[in-house]
């Protein structure tokens, strides 16, 4: 088997793709928390990917796509026994929960793959967490079958409730903290919106929250600047500081206004890819 080829792909939802690359070095070293970062070939861009699993002994790491730009969709095109030209990493810190007992596992969309391998290795520890996903709707809900073997409890929400519960993660949440359940952490992944209402609600329920800031990246080493984000009032880059930041001192307001700077470039920049515009 070649290095970077792609053992298997799995259609998870709508546009959502799992891939498990031979990456045995990769493997070797990832724990839950981290990223990667590939190119489909060596004229693609370079796009960071969070670990979703890994095999030490088969040499493979597991990523989860959403097909939304270029690399994305030349990533849906491509399948297994295809060969990607790299896919580096471990990057960032892995997640430390080794403090916390009762904790809260929140994902948004494919933020889901981001808390899967925290649910796994939790399990693993003999701690399961508590789990709620959230989803637009029951097609984009992913490793559910996988979060109910793990988790202490699952709990599904949709936003149009076609599945579990209808409305928000935090409507979730807040009725597990109203009924008395205690946590020591809450830890929350998704969209930028998604995890500043999660912080809003922690806070006032006075609960350690930790949220994962998938920013762009270009270099995953700190030295492009692209993942710069404001923690405490001071500057921190998701690639080397995190991607893992205390929910409570994020500036996500900075956040969500930064990672919509370069939409029309990002559409223009596509179109010209794609042959639309030349």
């Amino acid at each position: 088997m070649e290095r970077f080829e792609i053992v298997s792909k799995r259609v998870l939802a709508e546009r959502v793709n799992e891939y498990v690359v031979y990456a045995p070095d990769v493997a070797r070293h990832a724990r839950a928390g981290q990223f990667v970062i590939l190119r489909t070939d060596d004229e693609g861009e370079r796009v960071p990917f969070t670990v979703c699993d890994y095999d030490r002994g088969a040499g493979t790491v597991c990523i989860l796509v959403q097909e939304v730009g270029y690399t994305t969709k030349k990533l849906a095109e491509m399948n297994a026994g295809d060969r990607l030209a790299d896919f580096v990493g471990p990057l960032g810190n892995p997640t430390d929960l080794s403090g916390y007992e009762r904790i809260l596992l929140i994902g948004g969309g494919i933020g889901s793959a981001v808390v899967y391998p925290q649910a796994k290795q939790l399990a693993a520890e003999g701690r399961p967490a508590d789990v709620i996903v959230g989803a637009r709707n029951v097609s984009l809900a992913v490793y559910t079958e996988e979060f109910k073997k793990l988790a202490r409890s699952f709990t599904l929400i949709t936003d149009d409730g076609s599945s579990g519960k209808k409305g928000f993660v935090t409507d979730a949440a807040r009725e597990l903290f109203e009924a008395g359940e205690k946590y020591d952490c809450v830890f929350a992944v998704g969209p930028l919106p998604m995890m500043k209402a999660v912080s809003a609600l922690t806070r006032e329920f006075g609960i350690p929250t930790v949220v994962s800031m998938n920013s762009l990246m270009v270099d995953g080493t700190g030295m492009c600047g692209c993942c710069r984000l404001t923690v405490g009032g001071k500057v921190r880059y998701a690639c080397i500081h995190g991607p893992e930041f205390d929910g409570h001192l994020v500036d996500f307001d900075e956040a969500i206004s930064r990672s919509k700077m370069y939409a029309a470039d990002e559409k223009r920049h596509m179109c010209r890819l794609t042959g639309e515009v030349r």
